[in-house]
């Protein structure tokens, strides 16, 4: 293919940020911190390899995903507690603070609420930054291993991609049917996970996470939330997923819940705010 005379012009043009954040209300950490110094725990869930778990926690309450055992990804949804068609919304998070998140980004739930769902307070893996390779961790590029990709590649029927354990976890908490709470399965955080696009040809690529043992990534709930792990078929992703080749461990959810004359009178950030005429 011939190059137009201007190619080098054309590539020259200087990007812009698509959605400038100054505007974007930002959280108070301070706040945050006090609510946290006087937290209770009131649960844990630990997610098996392969495996995923659910837990619920209240709006000011916060939950921590830990490392417990050994190098482990996993991939989490979440959803109003109440009302599961106000999910995260992975693609917007991604568009307001970037490829991978950290302390002080939120994840923002979908259309048409579009709000904070949770905060994230502490990252134990925050000192990690961007490799030379470009890859970071916790990201929101990544949709979600699942077993239709797998067989669309690989041929074979397994049961076990993140996809598939999220869908089970929803439908065992909410005794919905499998493929209806299959349909509110939604492209995830993933949680300790380290990734990026390769600069020659512009391919998600994974590399072994840098997470271990007694690392945390913590959220504050910004609304009650019903949230859903999976621990990663593919360990800590250093070679291939959907597969039971991997070394997988646990992850460990803890939930706590601050006490509501801390809360005071903080209350959840209200629904966004466009009045949905869509020009009619």
């Amino acid at each position: 293919m011939t190059e137009p005379a201007d190619a080098t012009a054309r590539r020259a043009v200087k990007p812009v940020i698509c959605y400038p954040v100054d505007t974007l209300p930002q959280p108070d950490m301070a706040l945050y911190a006090g609510f946290r110094a006087q937290a209770v725990k009131t649960g844990e869930v630990v997610v098996a390899p392969r495996a995923a778990g659910t837990f619920r926690v209240p709006a000011g309450g916060f939950f921590r995903i830990s490392s417990i055992e050994g190098p482990q990804v996993g991939d989490l949804n979440l959803w109003h507690a109440e009302d599961l068609s106000e999910r995260f919304y992975s693609g917007k998070t991604r568009a307001l603070h970037g490829t991978h998140v950290t302390t002080g980004q939120r994840l923002w739930s979908s259309f048409p609420t579009l709000r904070p769902m949770a905060t994230i307070v502490a990252d134990t893996l925050g000192w990690y930054g961007k490799d030379d390779f470009g890859g970071s961790v916790h990201d929101v590029i990544g949709t979600r291993c699942d077993p239709y990709t797998h067989n669309l590649l690989s041929g074979g029927q397994y049961h076990h991609c993140c996809h598939s354990n999220l869908t089970r976890a929803l439908a065992d908490a909410t005794g919905l049917p499998l493929q209806e709470a299959e349909r509110h399965v939604h492209d995830v955080l993933n949680v300790f996970m380290c990734t990026g696009f390769t600069r020659d040809t512009g391919q998600y690529f994974m590399k072994a996470s840098p997470v271990r043992p007694g690392d945390y990534l913590e959220f504050l709930a910004e609304i009650p939330l019903l949230g859903a792990l999976s621990a990663c078929p593919g360990g800590d992703c250093s070679a291939q997923h959907s597969s039971d080749q991997a070394a997988c461990h646990p992850l460990l959810v803890e939930v706590f819940e601050t006490p509501a004359d801390v809360l005071g009178d903080w209350v959840s950030p209200r629904v966004n705010a466009y009045d949905r005429s869509h020009g009619r």
